[in-house]
């Protein structure tokens, strides 16, 4: 990891705050929609997520119990525009699965009183399907819980700035921002979602340095 200080992880959140503004990150209704958005967003653009979550909605499905009723081809229908759907739908099934076990059907933000965040989060991985990505987005998003949420974004634009070298963990990246940052959600929430804004419509593969507002203090654009 290269030498840093929090301020320069602190800069970069305040640079990018100033110019986008609040991102209103993550949508959704209800804890629960959080976490199925977040096991449907992998590997896809969320225009097609909120398709499915669209289906999801008209067909009355978009609650744990009525999740579980469904036959696995009747959700991976609903949820075909999010892709992988087959693969997706068996996923969500684990995901309810977990959730009942839990005793957090109806209430999923009960989790948060299963167990501390550690310990938590280590329950969220061993569920099949829930990597470290969407573990962290549940956990922050969903259940309003200090966990950053690191994605490929975040390795672009962090190692394009000089912030990481490349080839971390992503425990180390993690790791890194919860280190140099207070340990506060409504930052951690705004912070992530102006990463993704950022790497979306500016910090492409093939970026567009001089619209980038960290382009003074980016060791790429330089």
């Amino acid at each position: 990891m290269p030498q840093t200080t929090g301020n320069d992880w602190l800069a970069t959140y305040r640079a990018l705050h100033a110019r986008h503004g609040p991102q209103h990150w993550w949508p959704g209704d209800t804890p629960f929609e959080v976490m199925v958005g977040a096991v449907l967003t992998q590997n896809t653009a969320w225009s097609n997520v909120a398709k499915a979550i669209a289906n999801l909605k008209a067909a009355r499905a978009l609650r744990c119990g009525a999740m579980l009723k469904l036959g696995d081809a009747e959700l991976a229908e609903l949820i075909r525009p999010a892709g992988y759907f087959n693969v997706k739908a068996k996923r969500l099934k684990h995901l309810c699965a977990f959730l009942r076990a839990e005793g957090a059907m109806g209430r999923p933000e009960r989790l948060r009183e299963r167990a501390p965040l550690p310990e938590l989060r280590q329950r969220l991985l061993a569920v099949h399907g829930i990597g470290e990505e969407t573990a962290d987005s549940i956990l922050l998003y969903a259940l309003g819980l200090p966990s950053f949420v690191v994605d490929a974004y975040t390795r672009r634009i962090f190692g394009r700035l000089g912030l990481l070298r490349g080839g971390e963990s992503y425990g180390e990246v993690q790791a890194a921002f919860e280190a140099a940052l207070p340990r506060d959600v409504a930052l951690y929430n705004e912070y992530h979602a102006l990463i993704v804004q950022l790497g979306k419509a500016t910090c492409r593969p093939r970026p567009r340095c001089g619209e980038c507002p960290l382009g003074g203090v980016c060791r790429a654009a330089r």
